[in-house]
């Protein structure tokens, strides 16, 4: 392989003063702050190190110091128009306005996640294959923000049914060849579902036999494969096995994880591979598996493909959930040095999930929501119910339990189905949203069913008793959140359901936007 002048200079630098040394040093590492764009990106460390990336995706932020281009592309359902959505600044962040501006008063979903390696190993809905039918469905662009380096951002949020693909790449790993895979996952958003992968597959979109892939796999399936504890793991789908180490099924060194931000590595060589894993905000990694390939027959060697897949598995089996930020695949087997380097790098970058003001109705501001309705209700607030999925109100005080408090909470956000309006993010449980359904408000993650957005967007009114707020359903104009007999609703000034009752229902259907609990 061909490398430039410059790469063979640094590499003699680092063996001369120890390459671990000076990667650990900062060497190849961002000294920006938070607060400002990378001087160099995870594919500028990978690169040094030998091993450069043929792949480099990511919805938040450039992975390279002096990338300049669009991250993704967005289409809005108003009039089907898209738009590519860049960074602020070369090497910066993604600039969310221009997608909070585009997709005004409609919803959005993303369409392209574009390589910033140069290879035009871009993204797209993924089609049809053995598993299941197709074109698998888009992901709504508002369903997973993020602020990274202080700068608002948006994840790519993964329901059953949702897919991306490319079967026609250049420079991916085939065969037996080297390569490395990192990404970065809500840990805490997954399932047992069929597989929420990203990383080297098929490229006929069938599973074609042992060996065939190699893609990082998050979440706590157990049918194929587990590490210790109850899950969800990192693991490496390599097709017909999703894999913790040596062994089929059970490796218990492969331990359960679930970083709110969480960064998830497989590499492969021959007959050699490893798992590694680490908190995406801070600390190092751990490597969880490090050894030959595993020891059933079709994996040694190797016969991958070279297609890239995020989401779903090899034969476009779709079961599964889970939140990407940015990912990257390279050529060549990764050192355990450049990987420090990297996870140093995005640990600088400055992932969070949190708030960023308290009390008001602007999108990432952090609420509780207060009953108006006297005398009954009024130290009542919204929340959801530990015992179930459903939404209720209670009393919550500065001598309730901080879980409570906590329920009580809540982020607000984008409405997921028309952006001028609002949806609530669960303070205590990221990627879980008060939703509607037959007419009742539950807590829920989006199951991929097609009215999930909807039925979690509400407009804002002025209080319908003149107090306060009222939030209209986005697709029951008609009806709004209400409390009714302790549990919460979407309910009309009359009907033929028992909350629709005309009885103080514009004292139920008014809140007041008060400071967080939690």
């Amino acid at each position: 392989m061909f490398k430039p002048p410059w790469i063979r200079s640094v590499r003699r630098a680092l063996l001369a003063a120890g390459a671990t040394a000076a990667l650990a040093a900062g060497l190849l590492t961002t000294t920006a702050t938070t607060s400002q764009a990378a001087t160099q990106g995870p594919c500028d460390i990978y690169a040094a190190g030998g091993t450069p990336c043929v792949a480099a995706h990511s919805t938040t932020r450039a992975l390279y110091g002096t990338y300049n281009g669009p991250l993704y592309q967005i289409k809005r359902a108003s009039d089907n128009t898209t738009k590519d959505i860049g960074v602020l600044s070369p090497g910066g962040f993604a600039n969310a306005a221009a997608q909070d501006s585009f997709c005004a008063n409609t919803s959005c979903v993303i369409t392209d996640i574009y390589d910033q390696s140069g290879k035009g190993n871009n993204l797209t809905q993924a089609p049809a294959g053995g598993a299941a039918s197709g074109p698998d469905n888009l992901a709504n662009a508002f369903e997973a923000p993020v602020t990274v380096g202080g700068h608002e951002a948006y994840g790519l949020y993964v329901a059953p049914g949702t897919g991306y693909r490319n079967d026609h790449t250049t420079g991916i790993a085939t065969g037996d060849q080297a390569e490395g895979e990192y990404a970065i996952f809500d840990g805490t958003h997954f399932n047992g579902g069929c597989c929420f992968d990203y990383g080297n597959a098929e490229t006929n979109d069938h599973d074609t036999g042992n060996g065939h892939m190699e893609a990082i796999y998050f979440g706590n399936n157990k049918v194929w494969g587990s590490g210790s504890g109850n899950g969800p793991w990192i693991m490496a789908d390599l097709e017909n096995g999703l894999f913790s180490g040596v062994n089929q099924h059970l490796n218990s060194g492969d331990p359960s994880v679930n970083n709110r931000f969480l960064t998830a590595m497989v590499k492969g060589g021959p007959n050699q591979w490893a798992i590694r894993g680490g908190d995406a905000q801070s600390g190092s990694l751990s490597t969880f598996y490090n050894g030959v390939r595993p020891n059933v027959s079709g994996y040694n060697p190797m016969h991958k493909e070279g297609s890239i897949i995020l989401g779903i598995g090899g034969d476009n089996s779709k079961g599964a959930q889970g939140t990407f930020y940015e990912g990257v695949m390279t050529s060549g087997y990764p050192s355990d040095a450049t990987e420090n380097a990297v996870q140093a790098n995005i640990t600088a970058a400055g992932y969070n999930s949190g708030s960023t003001s308290t009390g008001s109705l602007t999108p990432g501001s952090r609420i509780s929501l207060q009953a108006t309705t006297a005398p009954c209700c009024t130290n009542d607030y919204l929340r959801h119910d530990d015992a179930d999925t459903k939404v209720v109100i209670s009393n919550i005080s500065s001598s309730s339990s901080a879980t409570d408090k906590a329920d009580a909470t809540w982020i607000v956000r984008a409405g997921l189905a028309n952006s001028s309006c609002l949806s609530f993010e669960s303070a205590n449980n990221p990627g879980q949203y008060l939703r509607h359904s037959n007419y009742e408000l539950y807590l829920n993650t989006d199951n991929g069913g097609g009215s999930f957005a909807q039925d979690a967007t509400f407009c804002p009114t002025t209080g319908n008793s003149g107090v306060g707020h009222s939030f209209q359903s986005v697709n029951f104009p008609t009806k709004y959140i209400r409390h009714y007999n302790f549990t919460a609703y979407i309910a009309s000034n009359g009907g033929s359901n028992a909350w629709d009752s005309t009885s103080s229902w514009a004292q139920d259907t008014s809140w007041l936007t008060a400071s967080p609990w939690s």
